[in-house]
């Protein structure tokens, strides 16, 4: 394994741990202690951590152990906005280019999600379900709205994975995943925004709910 796919591969490992919660926002990350938990030296660590840093996910800090970023209830808002614009045009984009071995393929990133729902762990269904969005993506065939895409989404990685565990009805995701993908089967613009739109409008209430409980928390301990 190179440097580079091992920093990767560490990245990976520490974010889903932020995912999970065993790095929550504002905990500190000693790079010389996850990098002995983890069996490696401290540069394909370090370079992890900058890894996620690019992503959001991490807040760098001069002459100081990196800190799991803590964003406000209003950036996470203002991001969410950002991407909810970047996927409709993408659905939108994708009815207007998307091949069919593209719609293939996103069908069948659809059947395995429900497949494995509510059977596999929360966090690898999630991680299929990002799948499924990248691909709409990638299926509209635009480089730039690709590239932005996919800051956003690293940005926003932790706040969707908490509004995806507040999802509880099974029927519905599931539907909604079949109405996008038959209505980019369609190359029904109208229809695909409206079924993305519907399956992206509950992110920002469930955001909303999550930091209301934290601060229920908060006060309940004070």
């Amino acid at each position: 394994m190179t440097e580079d796919s091992l920093a990767e591969a560490i990245a990976y490992e520490l974010r889903r741990e932020i995912l999970r919660g065993n790095l929550p926002p504002g905990a500190t990350i000693k790079e010389r202690d996850n990098a002995e938990r983890q069996g490696v030296s401290r540069t394909p660590m370090r370079e992890a951590i900058r890894i996620l840093a690019k992503e959001g996910l991490v807040q760098l800090r001069p002459l100081r152990s990196p800190i799991v970023a803590n964003p406000s209830l209003a950036e996470i808002i203002d991001q969410i906005r950002v991407l909810h614009a970047l996927e409709m045009l993408s659905g939108e984009l994708a009815c207007e280019h998307a091949t069919a071995e593209d719609i293939q393929a996103i069908g069948a990133l659809k059947d395995r999600i429900e497949t494995i729902y509510g059977e596999a762990d929360t966090l690898d269904v999630f991680e299929l379900d990002m799948q499924f969005h990248a691909a709409i993506v990638a299926a509209a065939h635009n480089g730039a709205l690709a590239e932005t895409h996919a800051a956003y989404m690293a940005r926003l990685w932790r706040a969707r994975y908490l509004s995806a565990r507040r999802k509880l009805s099974r029927d519905r995701v599931l539907r909604q995943h079949n109405a996008i993908h038959a209505a980019l089967a369609a190359r029904d613009i109208g229809a695909i925004k409206t079924q993305i739109g519907a399956h992206l409008g509950a992110m920002v209430e469930n955001i909303e709910d999550h930091f209301r409980e934290e601060m229920g928390k908060e006060d309940g301990q004070g």
